[in-house]
């Protein structure tokens, strides 16, 4: 068999094995989605350096947690996981000049204090609200001068 050949076959496997992969992201994105609605939610995930360490996302809430999924990772468990409890809401701001490559277009950084420390995501105006009002229906009884 030639040469030419052998390259066409492998030229032929690795486009097969691209399209398989975007179908099953995007059978994982509807799987995610059945369970509650999921939104574009960036996370920062290292914060060493100024407007770096963002990775793009989807968010979901599952009763009292938040869940975040990488975007085109393939797994159906949430990589990162935060308690409405726990997290506290400190502001908004917008992305500053690197960040803007790095975000959905028009969204919005936001910080949230943790006990663990500060967590930055970036959502949406729209997704804000929803986290907004998701944090404030705490269950009835809820401590709120807890932080």
């Amino acid at each position: 068999m030639p040469v030419w050949q052998w390259l066409l076959d492998a030229a032929g496997l690795l486009l097969l094995l691209v399209l398989l992969y975007g179908a099953a992201l995007i059978v994982r994105r509807r799987v995610l989605s059945r369970h509650g609605g999921t939104f574009e939610l960036s996370h920062r995930v290292r914060s060493e350096r100024a407007g770096r360490g963002w990775v793009l996302g989807l968010g979901r809430y599952s009763g009292e947690t938040l869940e975040w999924f990488r975007i085109f990772s393939l797994s159906p468990r949430p990589k990162r996981t935060w308690e409405r409890e726990r997290l506290a809401y400190d502001g908004r701001r917008e992305p500053e000049a690197p960040e803007q490559m790095s975000l959905y277009p028009e969204h919005l950084v936001i910080s949230c204090q943790t006990r663990e420390g500060e967590v930055e995501l970036a959502m949406s105006p729209a997704s804000l609200t929803g986290f907004q009002a998701w944090l404030e229906a705490r269950p009835p009884g809820t401590d709120w001068t807890r932080g």
